[in-house]
């Protein structure tokens, strides 16, 4: 080993160690958007000194070096503008089309070593195998990850998409993708196996995605982020990268043990979300101006009700949704909680793990209009709090607070729930009676102690503003 090579080692140890550091920061709001900064530091160092160890030891052509050049020139750049151009809204999204662009590089880097490895040469088990996996896993994750951002969108519905023998097709797929694999790497010249393989792997990926539904997302996102992490991982094994094995195997597990956690806090496991998943009804129900002819038991109320009531309590939980997202009432909320606040009043937020479209989701929405860390409480710790809760505000979340959770026998059967209805009061403030993702009224909305605002998020937060502002006053 040369001291250069001993140089170019040491960087990418200080830069696994950027990797694990910034990973375990991630763990708490507080302090995530340090540890996305470290990370993002150990990235540089190993794309620096990747390049310059490339440049060092080879024999590139001019223009060789200038197309690379250009390419991470432009990366950079499109990375820059679209993070800071897209809504938080529309972060899920843009998470699934990274999913896809690593999930994608990693296949390309593989079936380029693949290529142009040594003609007549004999492929050896170490190398075919990484080879045939990151492919495979590549191309699953490039075109699902491409139908999770459609769906996200609205550019594919976001309802199950099945077909008749749909499962039949889907095993048919698999089993031809690990039969090209197998005689690829029996076979490690075989180049047409190798390109069945790949169109095997993107099929089983849009076969895979289109028959889950909307409230799965959460799962699907981090699913397909654990298997850009795995390409990552097998594509450092092909071409002997120490960089790439460890920031793929690290991206790997921790996207595997959130999916476990999404999937737990869904009581669901990740086979039966993969088998197709709920619908979306709650996604594309019309606005309505009232509770409509299934709300024959709910109470509702008015603004300036909710408006009386927030502001003469002393502990308040937001709790939100999924429908605060959609509307975009983000800064409306933290307006809202900023004059309880300033009125001696204790505001707090309950964020279940899958109330947005993402794990985080939530986190990060209510971060962009500056809600203080410490005010967002986890499941556990939220459920504690609603026993000494004066007012719930329920605020387009819906599933994730329906007690018949509690009861065997229905689709959230199980699930972790926010306890919300263990408040004195709950507000729920919703555009209409129409049920979850799970497809089955919600049993909060009908409790005697609930009252319901048929409003979109933004329109009744910002209703509600008003009317404490009244009673604020009129109280000072």
């Amino acid at each position: 080993m040369t001291v250069f090579e001993f140089i170019v080692g040491v960087a990418y140890l200080v830069a696994a160690m950027l990797f694990v550091i910034g990973l375990h920061r991630m763990r708490t709001p507080s302090t995530a958007r340090s540890g996305n900064l470290v990370s993002a530091g150990g990235m540089v160092v190993t794309v620096v000194v990747t390049f310059i160890y490339a440049v060092a030891t080879s024999h590139g052509s001019v223009w060789g070096w200038a197309a690379l050049a250009v390419g991470l020139a432009a990366g950079a750049v499109f990375g820059v503008v679209r993070a800071r151009t897209t809504k938080m809204t529309d972060v899920p999204q843009l998470v699934s089309l990274f999913n896809a662009v690593g999930g994608g590089a990693a296949a390309a880097v593989a079936l380029a070593d693949f290529v142009h490895s040594t003609p007549g040469a004999l492929v050896s088990l170490d190398s075919s195998i990484p080879i045939v996996l990151d492919v495979l896993i590549g191309g699953v994750t490039l075109s699902g990850s491409l139908v999770a951002a459609g769906k996200l969108q609205g550019i594919i519905s976001g309802k199950p998409l099945q077909f008749p023998g749909g499962r039949i097709v889907n095993v048919i797929v698999v089993l031809i993708a690990l039969l090209a694999a197998v005689l690829v790497v029996v076979e490690p010249r075989n180049v047409t196996m190798l390109v069945i393989l790949l169109v095997a792997a993107l099929a089983v990926g849009v076969l895979m995605v289109l028959p889950i539904g909307g409230a799965d997302a959460p799962v699907v996102v981090s699913l397909l982020n654990a298997f850009t992490g795995l390409a990552v991982a097998f594509a450092g094994f092909a071409i002997d990268n120490q960089a790439m094995i460890i920031a793929g195997a690290l991206v790997g597990a921790a996207g595997t043990i959130l999916t476990l956690q999404m999937a737990q806090a869904m009581n669901r496991s990740v086979v039966s979300i993969i088998l197709g998943g709920f619908g979306t009804a709650d996604s594309v129900a019309p606005a309505v101006d009232g509770p409509g002819a299934s709300a024959a038991n709910v109470r509702q109320v008015t603004a300036d009700d909710v408006g009386l009531q927030l502001a003469y309590a002393q502990h308040v939980m937001v709790v939100p949704g999924y429908g605060l997202a959609a509307a975009q009432a983000q800064h409306e909320v933290a307006d809202l909680a900023k004059i309880l606040t300033d009125h001696g009043i204790d505001v707090k937020y309950a964020i279940h793990p899958v109330a947005g479209r993402m794990p985080g989701h939530m986190n990060v929405l209510l971060a962009e209009a500056n809600v203080p860390y410490t005010q967002m409480l986890q499941l556990d710790e939220a459920n504690a709090a609603f026993e000494t809760c004066d007012v719930a505000l329920v605020i387009g979340a819906n599933d994730v607070t329906n007690p018949a959770a509690r009861r065997p026998g229905n689709a959230v059967s199980g699930m972790p729930i926010l306890d919300v209805d263990h408040a004195k009061s709950v507000v729920v403030i919703k555009r209409s009676m129409s049920p979850g993702y799970a497809g089955i009224p919600n049993e909060l909305f009908s409790d005697p102690k609930t009252g319901m605002l048929f409003a979109d998020a933004k329109k009744g937060i910002t209703d509600i503003e008003v009317a404490v502002k009244q009673y604020v006053t009129a109280g000072s």
